[in-house]
Order: structure tokens, then sequence, then C-alpha cells
């Protein structure tokens, strides 16, 4: 008989841990304007290579080079900055609001608002987004009021929701954007059932899927790409790569496919790698897929390279498992000055205009958060009757409900 040495088990391991320097050295990041721009109608056959690649826009002088460049007009690029300023400067309000004791839970963007602020714009009314906790950006880009947030983070009696969800947990069916679920794998499936039942009807609406890259790891995950490619649902299927999925660093959900994009080379779908930091290649991108998805053709993955410079909510200590340098360190900068550096070299901003946006965007955020917590926060004002447990379950309230509100006084 043969003799074997032991088995062993692989473990992957981040590359630094506290204490280390951070080191990207693995992130193969090509030249802005490197990575081809295929024909919308392409056989996902011959796409294989965008799998792997990273779209770039914006090279080191803050020019947009290349083929995937020109998706946005001059209004559509500062409305993005503005957009992306105005996230940035809310999670900060509600960062500080959580630790002031107003709210009991926060979750912030910090490093991946151009994922969300820019794929909102590909995107048309009655179209649906399937959201994970970190893409309030699609709330802010399609103009849902700043109050209502609010509302909803401090649970108060102008909550939509009611204090029924998680703060952060919005939702919104007039923006297109699905209740949010804890279990984020669980939005991949309901966005491709959505995205069928669409085409079944003779609809014209496309919808967005979006996880992130632990996620990825579920079930559910797979399960979504068998029925989209079995049935060329009409969807767009996003995937965020922030590098952490709350203590665990990418390596562990993405085994040994090399990339997250590439598992839909399994499945027979169009699968591709952008710069999450980088606008218009976001827009770009997503404008491609959602091209695709509208043209009956199907659906398509979509890999957000990108960084969680933030905690993964006010629940975590990221020192504790990653350098504390590690997210000034990584290689694709930071979205917010990168559009701005854009904007400045083709001559449409300035310094000068640079601040005064961020101070009127800091003044349109701290009115909206006055008026929000005039009303209520978690430990005062005016909170939601519990009598509203009893609504919006059933459309004719059966007796045993009746039986319970009563009870308790409703």
């Amino acid at each position: 008989m043969d003799q074997h040495e032991p088995l062993s088990l692989n473990v992957p391991e981040p590359e630094v841990r506290p204490g280390g320097q951070p080191d990207f050295s693995s992130v193969k990041i090509p030249s802005a304007g490197a990575i081809r721009r295929p024909d919308v109608d392409e056989d996902p056959e011959n796409m294989r290579d965008l799998a792997f690649g990273i779209i770039r826009v914006l090279n080191r002088n803050g020019e947009a080079v290349g083929p995937w460049a020109g998706t946005l007009t001059d209004a559509e690029l500062r409305a993005g900055l503005e957009h992306m300023l105005t996230l940035r400067t809310y999670d900060a309000r509600m960062m500080n609001a959580q630790r002031q004791g107003k709210t009991s839970f926060y979750m912030q963007h910090l490093g991946e608002e151009a994922v969300s602020c820019a794929f909102q714009q590909v995107l048309r009314q009655g179209d649906m987004n399937f959201p994970t906790y970190r893409q309030a950006g699609l709330l802010i880009s399609s103009g849902y009021p700043l109050v209502t947030m609010m509302n909803q983070v401090y649970s108060n009696e102008a909550d939509p929701l009611r204090g029924r969800q998680l703060p952060i947990m919005y939702s919104s069916k007039e923006h297109g954007f699905f209740s949010i679920s804890g279990n984020l794998a669980t939005q991949y499936i309901q966005a491709v059932g959505w995205a069928m039942a669409s085409a079944i009807s003779g609809d014209d609406k496309i919808a967005a899927a979006w996880i992130g890259d632990g996620s990825t790891a579920e079930s559910d995950f797979h399960a979504a790409l068998v029925f989209a490619s079995t049935y060329k649902a009409p969807v767009v299927l996003n995937i965020v790569n922030n590098q952490w999925a709350i203590s665990t660093f990418q390596g562990i959900a993405r085994g040994g496919s090399g990339t997250f994009a590439a598992r839909g080379h399994g499945f027979g779908i169009p699968a591709l790698r952008v710069d999450g930091n980088d606008f218009l290649a976001v827009h770009a991108v997503g404008k491609w897929a959602a091209e695709r998805a509208r043209r009956n053709l199907g659906p398509t993955i979509v890999e957000y390279v990108t960084y969680r410079a933030g905690g993964h909510s006010t629940s975590d200590d990221p020192s504790a498992y990653r350098p504390k340098e590690e997210s000034d360190a990584w290689p694709l900068g930071d979205p917010v000055l990168r559009l701005k550096a854009h904007l400045i070299t083709r001559g449409l901003w300035s310094e000068e205009r640079h601040k005064q946006l961020e101070a009127e965007v800091h003044d349109r955020v701290i009115t909206a958060q006055k008026e929000a917590e005039a009303i209520g926060t978690l430990h005062t004002g005016r909170r939601p009757s519990p009598r509203d447990m009893f609504e919006d379950v059933y459309e004719e309230m059966p007796p045993h409900l009746i039986a319970q509100r009563h009870q308790a006084g409703y």
C-alpha cells in the first residue's frame, strides 16, 4: 500500500494582522482604460477574462480614459459628488447620534459611497433594488428625504416602518428600495424572483440584487444564480467586495475561484470586476449590465472591488482584526476625492466650490437631523404606538389578533 503524508486542512489567512504593515500587493490593479468593453450582447463564454481584471476609468491624474469612459454628463458627475458627500456626512452624524444613545445601532458606508450612488443613476422609475444594509446611497441618489431616513434610524413616531425594523434597514417601494433583510443572502433569491415575475408579466422593469463578499458563501447566493441563469432573469447581480465580512477577510468566502465574479462562469453568466472607488467606472459597468437585462439578454454578475474603511457596524472594533493603517493604504483611494479630482481636472470644479458644497451639505444634514430629533429619538420624544405591531399583517385582522390587541389596551 502506498504511503501518504497525513492530511492537513487549508485555512486562508489575511496578509496582515493588527500590528503589521498593511499589504495589498496581492491586489492586481490594471491601468485605467486597459480593460476592454464588450458589446452588450457578447456571448458570456467570450467574456471570461473580464472576471479577473478590474475595470477602471479614472487614472492617477484624474482623467477619464479608455472604452468605458463617457457615460455621464457634467451635471450627473456633479450630482454624484454631492450624493456621495451627503451620504458621508449623513453617516458621520448618525454615527455620533448612536454614540450619544439616540439610536441603538448604525452601519456606515465610509469608502464605499461610489458603489450605490453611481449605480442608482443607471436605474429607471419602477426598477427594484434588493439591497444590503450598506446601500443607503441608492436612496439618497433617488431623492429619498433625509428626515425620513433619520426617523427610521431613531424609530420615532414618524418612522415609516413604525419601529418594526432595525435602524438603517430602510424600505421604500416608491424609490425602488426593497425592505432590507439582516440575513443578506435572502435578498439575492428575492431579486431574481422579482425579475422573473417582471419578465413573466411582460413588464420592462429590471431588478438589482446586492450582496457582500461574506454572504456569497451562503447557499441562497448559489440558488439565486441557478434560477437567474436558467430563466435568463432580467437582473443585475451585484457583489460588493469590501475585503472584510465583519471580522473575516474575503478570502474565506471567495474559495478557490480567485475572484467572486469568476463564480458566474459555472452558471454561464457574464461576470465583470470593477473598481468600486471609481464613480465613472461603476456607472459605466452598471449601465452596461442594466442594458443587457433590458434587452432580455439575462443576468450579469458585477463585483465591486472596494474597501470598508470603517467598522462593520457600531458594534465592531476593526482594530481587533486588521491594522489601523490599512484603510489609508488601500490602493484604489477615496471615491469622493477621486471624483473631486476628476471634476477639477475637467475645469468643472475647484477647491473653493468643494468647500462650499461641503458646508451646504453639512447644513442640510444638520437641519434634517434637528427636524427628526424634534419628533423623537431612542429614549426621548414621540414613538410609534404599540398598536402598530398588529397592523399590516393580514388584509383582514383575524379574531385572535383582535383579542390580543384589546388585551394590550389598543
